[in-house]
């Protein structure tokens, strides 16, 4: 049997991998209970080694940073793809959409370009999600005026936000920094946290998408608690813990 110190180092080897653990699929690897990885999560985090969260832990810093995106095109790649698809899957001929910023944004838009449906109105903060757009036959692609972010390339402030309180759409699809369970949706900037908060009110119901990494994770600045959104779609290194308690507040979550 490993060690309590052995067990903590293999903890912290596989966090530094992978950015995230979960307490069963530890006690499985580990061959230890559940009680005893939470007690050596526990440990560390006393340590500041690591931050806790529902059914597993995160390296620390648990905050998101505000990356560029061309930095952000290049991680959890196959997962935005599949992201993109199954978003992409919830889109109906004639549909009102509003597309916020974000390279999984990104993913949607090609799978709408590659498997265009009649009709479509898209509303959307990004420069980068409108040249995806383009070749959609017949659709109405609405790009937001504002401040523009190079680190995101799109646009923020008080023009966006006035043109939102003017349109009503029937998904928001909206990407996030950060999903913590009991502290809502979250972003690195300030600004695009007003304008997310505008998207919101213009949309009939909310679609959050990003990939596992983002959630336990918080970025500085708040968007909205989860009761403002009604599904998630991440892919499958989200832990049946957090799932759980995801449902148990009332988002539908779908893992692809």
């Amino acid at each position: 049997m490993l060690t309590a110190t052995r067990r903590q180092d293999l903890i912290l080897q596989k966090l530094r991998a992978d950015g995230h653990v979960a307490v069963a699929d530890l006690s499985t690897a580990l061959d230890v209970s559940e009680v005893t990885i939470r007690k050596d999560l526990r440990m560390l985090e006393e340590r500041s080694l690591l931050y806790r969260t529902h059914g597993g832990a995160h390296l620390r810093n648990p905050f998101a940073p505000d990356r560029p995106v061309s930095e952000k095109a290049t991680q959890h790649v196959d997962e935005k793809r599949r992201i993109g698809t199954a978003a992409a899957a919830h889109v109906q001929p004639g549909d009102a959409l509003i597309l916020g910023s974000g390279t999984t944004m990104v993913e949607i838009a090609r799978r709408l370009a590659e498997t265009p449906k009649t009709g479509l109105t898209v509303v959307t903060s990004a420069a980068n999600v409108v040249l995806e757009l383009t070749p959609l036959p017949d659709a109405e692609v609405i790009l937001l005026g504002g401040v523009v972010r190079p680190s995101s390339a799109s646009v923020v402030g008080a023009f966006a936000e006035a043109m939102l309180r003017d349109v009503t759409c029937d998904t928001l699809f909206l990407g996030v920094d950060g999903l913590d369970v009991e502290h809502g949706l979250t972003t690195s900037n300030a600004q695009e946290a007003m304008l997310n908060r505008a998207m919101l009110q213009a949309a009939h119901r909310t679609i959050v998408v990003t990939d596992a990494s983002k959630v336990g994770r918080r970025g500085f600045h708040r968007i909205c608690g989860l009761d403002a959104i009604d599904r998630l779609i991440t892919d499958t290194a989200l832990d049946e813990a957090t799932a759980a308690a995801l449902t148990e507040q009332g988002v539908e979550v779908e893992r692809v």
